[in-house]
């Protein structure tokens, strides 16, 4: 998954959780009507399940729109627990949270091994 997410404009975390049968059309319509952001600007948008085990990422590249989802078998994802309805990552930030470490409390570069 970190090298799907090379450059996008921004990455941004929907807190609160979400069902995750949805679809493209079902996350674009919550990126445009609870986040108050344009799903095809550039930015990758990840959403969590109600146990932080899933998070499913849509990104519009240009030509379409990636919807991938990613499953823990152990652990769960560390999610922010504010008041705000999105959450501006930072791509080291992002790549801590792909390997399942806090990254809310990291500032060291990531892994080596998630280096593109």
């Amino acid at each position: 998954m970190p090298g799907l997410i090379v450059n996008p404009g921004e990455i941004w975390l929907a807190v609160e959780p979400i069902d995750m049968r949805r679809g493209i059309d079902g996350l674009s319509m919550v990126v445009q009507q609870s986040l108050e952001h344009e799903p095809c600007a550039g930015s990758a948008f990840v959403f969590c399940n109600r146990a932080n085990n899933r998070i499913k990422v849509l990104l519009w590249d240009g030509t379409g729109v990636w919807l991938c989802q990613r499953r823990l078998h152990q652990g769960k994802f560390v999610w922010p627990k504010l008041n705000e309805r999105c959450f501006a990552l930072t791509q080291a930030q992002w790549e801590w949270l792909m390997a399942g470490v806090n990254w809310q409390r990291l500032s060291a570069l990531p892994p080596a091994h998630l280096k593109a």
